[in-house]
């Protein structure tokens, strides 16, 4: 299979995203979720993805659409439309699979798949992160990673402005 057609079989609509989790999931599978804009890639994002593809087996990263993003970080943003933000997730060897996401939080993505595992920043706590209690009421996990300090996606745009 060419390196396209891997990364295209990576992307998944909800339906498709919830078949194939159930699939891996009777392969007994360990799928592990983590969610954001990753609007601009940078070393933060990438430790998250990493521990979160650490703890499991097959890792899902859902995207915010580019209407979620505006409505979280204001109309300048994204930088990066979710058609390049799908690619480049999709694009990364750690992931196994990327959705994106309308809705203001995952919550409902969450209770469609079950994912055994969810992951986010150390900018939450597990009672504040979307799909925990579902999560954890279904015997699954929540971990947090620390934030690496002085890496964001504002603080690069902001970088950059100075420019």
């Amino acid at each position: 299979m060419k390196q396209t057609e891997r990364i295209r079989h990576k992307i998944f609509n909800r339906p498709a995203l919830a078949a194939q989790c159930a699939e891996w999931k009777a392969q007994g599978r360990k799928i592990v979720f983590t969610n954001g804009c990753f609007d601009i890639l940078h070393k933060g994002h990438l430790e998250i993805l990493t521990r979160s593809a650490e703890s499991g087996d097959i890792l899902v990263v859902a995207l915010n659409t580019d209407a979620s993003v505006k409505k979280l970080k204001g109309d300048l943003r994204p930088v990066n439309n979710e058609d390049f933000r799908t690619w480049m997730m999709a694009s990364l060897e750690i992931v196994d699979a990327v959705t994106l996401f309308n809705e203001e939080t995952p919550a409902e993505l969450i209770e469609t798949i079950t994912p055994d595992i969810i992951v986010k920043g150390g900018d939450y706590t597990v009672d504040q992160v979307v799909g925990a209690k579902h999560v954890l009421s279904h015997g699954g996990e929540v971990k947090i990673v620390p934030i690496v300090k002085g890496y964001s996606t504002t603080g690069i745009i902001d970088a950059i402005q100075k420019l």
